[in-house]
C-alpha cells in the first residue's frame, strides 16, 4: 500500500483547522490545559483524574515506560481519542469532544506517512491545497519550511530518494507549514538510529524555538527529554509523579520511581532519625538536611548521583564534607569514566562514575579490595519518597545502585 499512488497514506494534515490556527505560526496563544482528565477503556483506567497546564511555546514532554498513559494523554488533546472524563482546554477553549480535524493541532508520529509519489514539495504543500489556499501562498509557505528543516535543495525529490532522518523532517515541515497552535509529537525520533537522534534533537528544539509555537513531547527516552525538555512530566501508571524543569527532575527527583526511571541512581533505602541525618538499612548515619521534611521513623530514601560521589583514601578524605567508608568491590573502565561499586555496608553498595580526564589519575584509582571513603556535597544527596503508584523499582534491589533501562 505504502508504494501505490492509487492508495496513499491518510492525510496526516486533517487534525488542522486552519479557521482556528491563526495567520502565522505561533500567533496567539497556544497553551494546552487539561482539567480532571480520565480515559477509560473498559474496566481498564489508562489516565487517572490529570491536572496539567502546558505554557504558549513550551517544550513539554511527557516521558516514561511503555503503557504509562502518555500516549493516551497526547491523543486526548489531538483529540484521536475522547475522554471519559474532564476537560481539554487549547487556547482557553474546551476542545473535549471536538473531532481531529476541528482542533488547532497538527501531530508528527514515528511512522512518517509521507506519499510516496509525491515530491516532497507536493507532501508538504497537500493539507494547503486540500484547504483551498491561493497558490503562491503555498508555494511560500512551502518554501519557508523546508528552508525551515533544511530540505530546500530536495524540494523536487520524492520520499524513497531520502534518508530516515529527512523524511521525518518533511513529516515536520508537513505539520509546520498549517499554522498550528500546538504541535504533538509522539515518539517522533523512535525509527532513528542513535547517531541520527541525537542530531534531530539538538535541530528540533532550534525549531521549536524559531517558531515559537507550543510543542508537545511524548518519548521514553530520557535523553531525549532532558536534551530538549522546557519541563517534563514523568508518568507513571497513568499519573504524573512529577512535573518540573529537567535539572529538577533529575537532581531533585520527588518519588522513588523517577528517581530509578531518569539516569543511574545510588538510591538507598533509610530512616529518618529525628536529627539532621539518616539511617541507611544496614548501614551508617548519614548527614543531610533533607532529613528535616521526614519525621523521626519516617522511611524515605537516599538519591545521590554515581557522578556526584568522590572516592579518595580514608585519610585524605575531605573533612568538611558528608560522606561514608567502604570497599571497592569492582571498577569498570567505560571509556569516558570508570565505574565503581563501593560496599558501604552488608549488602549496601554505592556506584561511583570518575570522569577519565587523564591516563595517570585513571592509573590511580584504588582497586578492588581497597578500603576508601565516599564523599558529596551536602546538597547532591536528596531523600525522596516512595511512590504511591509503584514501588516496583526501588524494592527490585533495594540496597543496591538502581539503573532502571527502558525498552
Amino acid at each position: 500500500m505504502e508504494g501505490s499512488p492509487d492508495l496513499p497514506p491518510v492525510d496526516p494534515n486533517r487534525d488542522q483547522s486552519e479557521e482556528t490556527a491563526g495567520k502565522t505560526a505561533g500567533s496567539g496563544s497556544g497553551g494546552v490545559r487539561l482539567e480532571g482528565v480520565t480515559k477509560e477503556f473498559g474496566d481498564f483506567t489508562a489516565v487517572h483524574d490529570m491536572d496539567l497546564e502546558i505554557a504558549d511555546g513550551e517544550f513539554f514532554t511527557m516521558l516514561g515506560p511503555s503503557g504509562c498513559g502518555k500516549t493516551t494523554t497526547l491523543r486526548m488533546i489531538a483529540g484521536f481519542e475522547q475522554p471519559t472524563r474532564g476537560s481539554v482546554l487549547i487556547d482557553g477553549s474546551d476542545v473535549a469532544g471536538l473531532p481531529a480535524y476541528k482542533r488547532p493541532t497538527n501531530t508528527v508520529f514515528q511512522s512518517y506517512a509521507l506519499f510516496p509519489h509525491m515530491t516532497l514539495e507536493e507532501n508538504v504543500g497537500f493539507g494547503l491545497k486540500r484547504k483551498k489556499i491561493e497558490k503562491n501562498e503555498i508555494k511560500r509557505r512551502v518554501a519557508e519550511e523546508l528552508e525551515r528543516v533544511g530540505l530546500s535543495r530536495e524540494a523536487k525529490r520524492k520520499p524513497n530518494q531520502l534518508s530516515g532522518g529527512q523524511q521525518q523532517r518533511v513529516a515536520l515541515a508537513r505539520a509546520l507549514v498549517n499554522l498550528p497552535k500546538v504541535l504533538l509529537l509522539d515518539e517522533p525520533l523512535g525509527a532513528l538510529d542513535l547517531k541520527l537522534r541525537k542530531g534531530l534533537q539538538i535541530q528540533l528544539k532550534q525549531i521549536q524555538r524559531d517558531v515559537g509555537i507550543t510543542f508537545v513531547y511524548v518519548t521514553h527516552d530520557q535523553e531525549e527529554a532532558l536534551t530538549m525538555s522546557d519541563r517534563i512530566a514523568v508518568m507513571n501508571e497513568g499519573r504524573i509523579e512529577q512535573c518540573a524543569d529537567p535539572e529538577t527532575v533529575y537532581d531533585r527527583p520527588s518519588t522513588t520511581f523517577v528517581a530509578g526511571f531518569i539516569g543511574v541512581s545510588n538510591l538507598l533505602p533509610a530512616v529518618a532519625n529525628g536529627s539532621n541525618s539518616i539511617d541507611l538499612d544496614n548501614g551508617p548515619s548519614v548527614p543531610t538536611p533533607d532529613a528535616s521534611r521526614f519525621g523521626a521513623g519516617e522511611k524515605c530514601f537516599a538519591v545521590v548521583r554515581p557522578e556526584k560521589l568522590t572516592v579518595s583514601t580514608p585519610e585524605n578524605a575531605p573533612s568538611d564534607q558528608p560522606g561514608v567508608d567502604g570497599l571497592v568491590e569492582s571498577s569498570l573502565y567505560l571509556g569516558t569514566s570508570t565505574q565503581m561499586a563501593i560496599r558501604v555496608a552488608e549488602g549496601v553498595s554505592m556506584t561511583v562514575l570518575v570522569p577519565n580526564a587523564s591516563e595517570d589519575a585513571r592509573q590511580h584509582l584504588p582497586g578492588a579490595g581497597a578500603n576508601v571513603r565516599l564523599n558529596w556535597l551536602p546538597e547532591h544527596m536528596h531523600l525522596v519518597a516512595e511512590s504511591e503508584t509503584n514501588s516496583s523499582i526501588a524494592e527490585s534491589s533495594p540496597t543496591e545502585t538502581v539503573t532502571q533501562g527502558v525498552n
